[in-house]
């Protein structure tokens, strides 16, 4: 069923909000000081790309650092990435088949606007007890 997912999500709508993360990631690569949002941004780009199966988990030891760079984050990218989900997941929701994919939207958007201090993981490969922010 996740892969079925996955291939009705990239085609309705993953491939362009991944192009959408590609491109920030690009953006903020050309700097020194924004070359860590530009990782980032790869990462989420892939997430985007195929969400179904991963699971977004606190990731331990995130401190000061972290919210430093979601601040960053926010005003250089995650405003217009977290307004992309928003748009997809209205356009979505029209459909009867595009509601699932509006809900993946929905539950990407807190990712979209503060990754720092979050991980994606394998939602299989979580160990018990460790319980995800959102599953997709």
């Amino acid at each position: 069923m996740r892969t079925l997912l996955n291939i009705i999500w990239f085609v309705f709508g993953g491939f362009w909000l991944a192009l959408g993360y590609a491109l920030a990631g690009l953006v903020l690569c050309v700097l020194v000081v924004t070359f860590p949002l530009g990782v980032a941004s790869f990462r989420m780009a892939c997430y985007a790309l195929w969400p179904f199966g991963r699971a977004v988990v606190e990731k331990p030891g995130a401190g000061t650092g972290s919210v430093l760079l979601n601040v960053v984050w926010i005003v250089l990218a995650g405003w217009w990435l977290a307004l992309g989900h928003l748009l997809s997941a209205v356009a979505q929701a029209v459909t009867i088949i595009g509601i699932p994919l509006a809900v993946a939207n929905l539950k990407m958007l807190p990712v979209s606007l503060v990754p720092y201090g979050k991980e994606i993981v394998r939602s299989d490969a979580l160990p018990p007890g460790r319980r995800p922010l959102h599953s997709l």
